[in-house]
């Protein structure tokens, strides 16, 4: 039995709701409904369930009241219910007929909702099994009064919460909070399967991202489910793809690249062997992307680039070839940051030169919408935000994250940001902020080279806001290149970051503040913060995450010192430099002596005697 209250549990968590009261409506255990004189009246005619009984028998019951695991109520819908019964083991999920209600979770949940839809719409939920990773889940609707159910096929194996099943099955589009670990796990998940099925890793990112695009087409979003071949499906993909993508100007040679890769697909033989609706098969992977990271990237006031985060989660697992793609996702609250700095608002027109996935630009949306009337946020959509990447997947997955977003235009263009014709366009557009994680330690481009490049294409006092290696801020490299940057362009504000802010990628950085086609003046003083301590602590399996809610203040106090510049020992300074100079906060803050403490001294004195020991200046006893 405690091993199926877990079961019960994991369901609450997956549906991130609670016994008792909730933001949405109800959860009553065990059948205890008190106070809701229909639904107690209904459990009683249903009685506990029996051993056997067919689905269209309503005159054999059990003895007493039935006790589902969990009844779950609407505040906004009071003619709707959830039901949900729960079992330990994947063997007990359902029986052929659906006749042994007492054995099986299926044929539970649906002996209990055959009563209760006599007077509600009922949502029948049936889960099994004690691991998400393993579970087997089946979702159905029993319309009021109807002699037969639905079969909500798109929550195979999926739970959702409770507000979107109510968006289910009015065909709404669903919307959920950001969870890293439903990331992580769905990004395995379907790694491992396309490996299993031998997709390139040059397809797998197209395949994710025309996914995506294709979800956005009413009609494949409506219809895909009940297409009877693999063949179909993946046709109707391609068509999907066609139509969204036209209608945001794509190229008529990048919709082709695109659709040609679900026709290269269309031809392997292992993915269509794959019955539909099974695991693993084309609808499988629409499902989970529908269900599970789309609703993360419909959320309207969200800065989270849940694709960027997936993708890159999707690409560790990829073993030689996803390294060799290069991607350093920039951690959500950098990206953040870094819009404040820019002071990104509904006015600004930005641009990312080496976007990936999108995820300044998806920063730089949700910022620029707040306060913005619906006039103003279709002009930010149309000609607010530009975009340059030169990876094939990754463009895709730009256009996608743009378009999911209800991007209008979708100004990301596919190429080479130093290429002159893409250049002379963005030039063009009046671009007044500029963000940029740009590519690091290339044989051919510095990082200071696409800085160079980015505030050349910016609006005469554009901002520009880089996060690049400490290298970059060093006097003795890239001489020719800082110098250059200085002669047009005024360095206000460079930020030594935490350590190890990309863990686990060992990269050392800077952020850096600059004013375009606006000469360096090494008279007048440039900020420098010293913001090594993030609040951000490192968790197995989670990375560095934000474990005590520190950030928010921590950030607050950064922003205020900057715009005020203000200087504070140990986290800030002003100082006049030029291009041979330390770029550097830690070349020039005073040190804040008053959070220096015993152990901090005993520690250095415990160092400075290992060193000499190691040098043999001394001998231990």
């Amino acid at each position: 039995m405690a091993v199926e209250q877990y079961t019960e549990s994991l369901t609450l968590r997956e549906m991130k709701c609670s016994i008792g009261e909730n933001l949405f409506g109800y959860v009553f255990p065990q059948g205890d409904v008190s106070g809701i004189d229909r639904i107690e009246k209904l459990l009683k005619q249903a009685g506990g369930k029996p051993k056997e009984c067919k689905l269209d028998d309503y005159l054999q019951r059990g003895n007493g009241k039935a006790k589902p695991e969990y009844i779950i109520t609407f505040h906004d819908d009071i003619h709707t219910i959830l039901v949900i019964e729960c079992k330990n083991s994947v063997k007990k999920h359902s029986s052929t007929n659906f006749d042994k209600p007492s054995y099986y979770a299926v044929d539970g949940v649906l002996y209990y909702t055959k009563y209760l839809k006599q007077e509600y719409n009922v949502i029948a939920l049936a889960v099994s099994g004690t691991d998400t990773q393993n579970m087997k889940v089946d979702t159905f609707y029993w319309i009021k009064g109807q002699d037969t159910y639905i079969t909500l096929k798109k929550a195979k194996d999926i739970i959702l919460e409770p507000l979107n099943y109510i968006e289910l099955i009015k065909g709404n589009t669903l919307k959920k909070a950001y969870s890293l670990d439903e990331i992580r796990n769905t990004a395995i998940d379907m790694h491992n399967s396309l490996r299993e099925i031998k997709v390139t890793e040059a397809h797998k990112p197209i395949f994710i991202a025309g996914i995506l695009i294709a979800l956005n087409d009413k009609d494949f979003s409506k219809n895909y489910s009940v297409l009877t071949s693999y063949k179909s499906v993946m046709q109707n993909i391609e068509n999907a793809i066609g139509n969204v993508l036209k209608e945001s100007d794509i190229k008529n040679s990048r919709i082709s690249y695109i659709k040609q890769v679900f026709c290269t697909l269309q031809e392997n033989t292992k993915f269509s062997e794959i019955p539909l609706g099974h695991s693993k098969s084309i609808t499988w992977y629409i499902e989970q992307m529908e269900m599970k990271i789309k609703p993360m990237m419909d959320y309207a006031d969200s800065t989270v680039d849940a694709l960027g985060v997936f993708y890159h989660e999707f690409i560790k697992y990829s073993g030689g070839d996803g390294s060799g793609l290069g991607i350093v996702l920039t951690p959500q609250h950098l990206t953040e940051f870094m819009c404040d700095l820019a002071e990104v608002n509904k006015n600004s027109r930005v641009v990312d030169i080496c976007c990936g996935s999108g995820s300044f630009l998806v920063t730089a949306m949700s910022k620029m919408f707040k306060d913005a009337n619906p006039k103003e946020v279709e002009n930010i959509r149309n000609t607010g935000l530009y975009g340059v990447e030169f990876d094939d997947g990754l463009y895709t997955l730009a256009i996608a994250n743009m378009i999911i977003r209800k991007d209008g235009k979708s100004n990301i263009y596919k190429g080479d940001c130093f290429h002159k014709d893409i250049s002379k366009e963005l030039k063009e557009k009046n671009i007044n902020i500029g963000l940029i994680n740009p590519p690091y330690s290339q044989k051919d481009v510095s990082e200071l080279e696409f800085v160079e490049h980015l505030l050349d294409i910016l609006a005469v006092g554009g901002t520009g806001v880089v996060v690049v290696p400490m290298s970059c801020a060093i006097g003795t490299k890239f001489k020719e290149v800082r110098e250059r940057l200085m002669k047009k362009n005024t360095l206000k504000a460079v930020f030594s970051m935490p350590d190890d802010i990309f863990y686990p990628t060992a990269t050392n950085v800077c952020v850096m503040v600059w004013e375009a086609h606006t000469p360096h003046n090494p008279k007048q003083e440039t900020f420098f913060g010293y913001c090594k301590d993030d609040g951000f602590v490192k968790r197995k399996k989670l990375g560095r995450i934000d474990a005590f809610g520190k950030w928010k203040e921590i950030e607050k106090e950064w922003l205020n010192l900057y715009r005020n510049r203000d200087v504070k020992d140990g986290l800030s300074a002003r100082h006049c430099v030029n291009y041979e100079d330390e770029w550097l906060c830690e070349a020039y803050m005073q040190t804040d002596y008053t959070k220096l403490t015993s152990d901090d001294f005993q520690a250095t004195l415990n160092d400075y005697l290992a060193y000499l020991v190691k040098e043999g200046s001394i001998y231990e006893p």
